[in-house]
């Protein structure tokens, strides 16, 4: 198998996104700005974007992206981001903003479009695109720094080969986050259809006296948890270890102890208000958070925190104030259904776990094949 030395510049070119001006975003809208922050840290577009930005001004339609664009992130924006790549999944809805670059033009006599993708996502071209990096808040690069990074190749059939070969992980792990979504969704439905519908099992035998099933009561949300402030854990004092640490955005990262044991509820107290998360592993919650601990923590307190709307109560920084929240009422059903729900949901959620500990050796699994592959150590 013949390799070759060349420059990514000697194959492609990258456009520059578009200056879209802040005055024009909103929370809301048909139209999302796409950046980094929405990239897995190995690559990859992101099914739920970490942070949804949408436009609402005009821009010109060459910043539209289509389905299969191949995008690569040119700013820093989350640990090891900076030159990853990511497919567009689908024409019409996401943005080209300036901190990313769009592969316009590929040789594709040099290059295969697939084994691009998965050559940015290599410590090697990422580690030389961070290290011609400049900026010292926001670390940034440019096409023309990009189109210096060196790289061994094969020839094109064998880049294809190789790219089906690690296309194969990524579409098992894609199937996965597909069936924990259709599990998610399917125990959230079965909780609106009991709990808010009041299609419960035995629901048409059963007397509604003002909105409340007999039997049943509304309680203050304080009168069934306590909410704990989380404990901050600054990103230069974590060890990366196999506990998570959770804000109010989910997982922000690990660390090598744990202050809560497993199954918590995270509840986002600063910034994203009332996000709401389960903790199936011991875990760190960070002080932008609270948690309910393992033994106040059941599926029906989940899901209906989730179905909570909690609104923003601190003026300078979106905040959840503690007291409001415990005032929130909330409906106490019968024991016998709210154990057979909880007996239902954790059914499903122990088939989620399955799943995403499958995706997590898949990923685990490619990426230690991806460099091997990458740089001819496996022949193919």
């Amino acid at each position: 198998m013949s390799w070759r030395e060349i420059f990514l510049g000697d194959a492609i070119h990258i456009k520059h996104g578009f200056a879209f001006k802040s005055q024009y975003f909103s929370s809301s809208g048909v139209l999302m700005l796409l950046t980094p922050g929405n990239f897995h840290e190995k690559g990859g577009f992101r099914v739920r974007p970490a942070k949804e930005r949408f436009y609402t001004g005009d821009f010109p339609d060459t910043f539209l992206l289509k389905k299969n664009d191949l995008i690569v992130a040119m700013t820093e924006q989350g640990a090891g981001l900076l030159g990853s790549s990511a497919w567009i999944p689908e024409s019409d809805k996401y943005l080209h903003n300036q901190r990313l670059g769009k592969i316009d033009e590929i040789d594709k006599n040099i290059l295969a479009p697939k084994y691009l993708y998965h050559l940015f996502n290599t410590y090697n071209v990422r580690g030389q695109i961070s290290g011609s990096a400049t900026g010292t808040k926001v670390r940034h690069t440019a096409p023309e720094r990009i189109y210096k990074v060196k790289v061994r190749i094969p020839g094109v059939n064998t880049q294809e080969t190789i790219a089906s070969i690690i296309d194969a992980y990524d579409d098992l792990i894609e199937n996965n986050r597909r069936r924990i979504q259709l599990l998610e969704e399917s125990a959230r439905l079965l909780y609106k259809e009991w709990f808010i519908h009041l299609r419960f099992p035995g629901h048409k035998h059963t007397k509604i006296i003002d909105g409340v099933p007999e039997g049943w009561e509304r309680k203050a949300l304080g009168e069934c948890a306590v909410l704990n402030y989380g404990k901050a854990l600054k990103k230069d004092s974590r060890v990366d270890g196999d506990y998570p640490v959770y804000g109010s955005s989910g997982i922000v990262g690990s660390h090598d102890k744990a202050i809560v044991k497993a199954s918590a509820i995270i509840l986002g107290r600063k910034g994203n208000v009332g996000s709401v998360y389960w903790s199936v592993c011991d875990c760190w919650p960070i002080d932008t958070v609270y948690y309910i601990l393992p033994e106040e923590s059941d599926y029906y307190f989940y899901y209906t925190l989730k179905n909570m709307t909690f609104i923003n109560t601190d003026v300078a920084v979106p905040g959840l104030n503690r007291n409001f929240a415990y005032s929130r009422l909330i409906l106490n059903p019968e024991k016998i259904i709210k154990a057979e729900f909880n007996g239902r949901a954790r059914q499903m959620h122990a088939q989620i776990e399955v799943l995403l500990q499958q995706n997590q050796k898949l990923a685990q699994a490619r990426d230690l094949l991806l460099p091997r592959l990458m740089n001819g150590e496996i022949e193919v």
